[in-house]
């Protein structure tokens, strides 16, 4: 690997622990370390996994190390900054600095991605696929046969595959903190992020194969998750919850439809022709 390789390497096992150190350094300066608490925290250390898959993919030069780094990055600042701040009173300075650090690291894992002409260099590999030919039974690189999809294509699909995650942990904070007349809301809350992962599934797929109705699926669905999400998040969480759980799905779905545009733009661009020199004159020959 190139140098600026392994120093972004090296920054996501960086990022990788920072998350769970300050994850625990909230945890014991929160005032209530409740079920809710637990279950934000929880979800928030298991972004500390999301970073050793993406650093999985670096190792590999797999093309979708950018998209998935970008949403890590900027959901993983939403779900500590949400923790951080207290209901009343201001963050503990441990917990503080912890966030800045983690926000530097952040910032630095993303410009690394995306503008670090080595990195970009390095990240140009496809998944791996079986293969059966002559010499037997084996992996190798899976090419696609049609043209790359636009980079801003595979954002849109990572950050959408976010919603059903950012909805379950909400849900499952308003079913440890409501009583039984809040259960059938819960519940149908939990089903409706469940439904929402499957009608993903068969979008993102013909999405990457670069289909207009695809695209236009995925938009209505983000705005049908925002209309219904961030409603129940106040309803069943109050302003709190609003800002805290509903904050970060707004960010993942502002990603996914600012994605959709610029693939759309760049699926419309036309393509320059090829360049044609004119024939030497005989002299010339």
């Amino acid at each position: 690997m190139p140098p600026t390789v392994r120093a972004l390497v090296a920054l996501l096992y960086a990022t990788a622990a920072a998350t769970v150190v300050v994850e625990l350094v909230n945890w014991a300066y929160a005032p209530e370390q409740g079920f809710g608490l637990a279950v934000r925290t929880g979800w928030a250390l298991l972004r500390s996994f999301g970073f050793l898959i993406l650093v999985w993919h670096v190792r590999r030069g797999r093309a979708g190390a950018r998209p998935l780094g970008l949403i890590l990055a900027v959901t993983t600042v939403f779900a500590v900054g949400r923790l951080i701040v207290p209901r009343s009173g201001v963050p503990p300075l441990p917990g503080a600095v912890g966030f800045a650090l983690l926000t530097a690291l952040c910032v630095a894992v993303v410009v690394l991605l995306y503008r670090a002409p080595a990195v970009g260099a390095h990240l140009v590999r496809h998944p791996s696929r079986l293969v059966i030919d002559r010499r037997g039974i084996g992996w190798q690189e899976g090419v696609p046969r049609r043209p790359p999809v636009a980079a801003w294509t595979l954002t849109a699909r990572v950050a959408a595959f976010t919603y059903p995650a950012l909805m379950t942990v909400p849900a499952l904070f308003a079913l440890g903190h409501g009583g039984l007349d809040r259960l059938p809301l819960v519940l149908g809350w939990l089903v409706f992020a469940v439904a929402v992962g499957n009608v993903l599934l068969p979008i993102a797929i013909f999405l990457m194969r670069d289909r207009a109705w695809a695209r236009v699926s995925l938009v209505v669905v983000t705005l049908v998750v925002v209309l219904v999400d961030l409603p129940l998040c106040y309803v069943l969480l109050g302003l709190d919850g609003l800002v805290r759980d509903g904050g970060p799905l707004l960010v993942a779905a502002a990603v996914t439809l600012w994605g959709v545009a610029r693939s759309r733009t760049a699926a419309s661009a036309p393509v320059p022709a090829p360049r044609t020199e004119a024939p030497m004159p005989d002299t010339v020959r």
